[in-house]
């Protein structure tokens, strides 16, 4: 499973906001130099975001954007989700119950569904405040 481009800047994004949230909404280009990310590309992902109620923004001179909840209560999962879709590791796995019709023979059904499991359990398992502390315990932001 490859994980876009798309989905990687989202997460970005997010431990930015959360490392600034002292500073009250943040505007996208003090994001897009810190991440080194294009304003641009950042804007499509901040609207999927906000469609999902991931942050809140403001207009104005004082305008920009912040975390719509405590980052403690966003997974990694969630927020690959918003830009990713299923994590899924093979198109047989997109619907349930299975839609193919050689499921009920498929030798490798299980282990790709075991596979979904781990991938969804361990991206569900690590939140948003943990990655900002990582970062702090290794002295750096992202």
């Amino acid at each position: 499973m490859k994980i876009s481009t798309k989905g990687r800047y989202a997460l970005r994004l997010m431990i930015d906001l959360a490392q600034h949230d002292a500073a009250g909404y943040i505007p996208l280009r003090d994001i897009s130099k810190r991440q080194e990310i294009s304003a641009k590309y950042l804007e499509q992902i901040v609207v999927q975001l906000s469609r999902a109620g991931f942050v809140t923004s403001t207009r104005g001179a004082q305008g920009g954007y912040q975390l719509a909840r405590h980052p403690s209560e966003y997974t990694v999962g969630d927020i690959l989700r918003i830009t990713e879709g299923a994590l899924v590791p093979v198109a047989c796995l997109e619907h349930d119950p299975v839609e193919c019709t050689r499921a009920q023979e498929c030798i490798t059904l299980d282990f790709w569904r075991g596979l979904y499991d781990v991938v969804n359990q361990y991206v569900d398992s690590v939140t948003l405040e943990e990655l900002v502390n990582r970062g702090k315990a290794l002295d750096f932001s992202i």
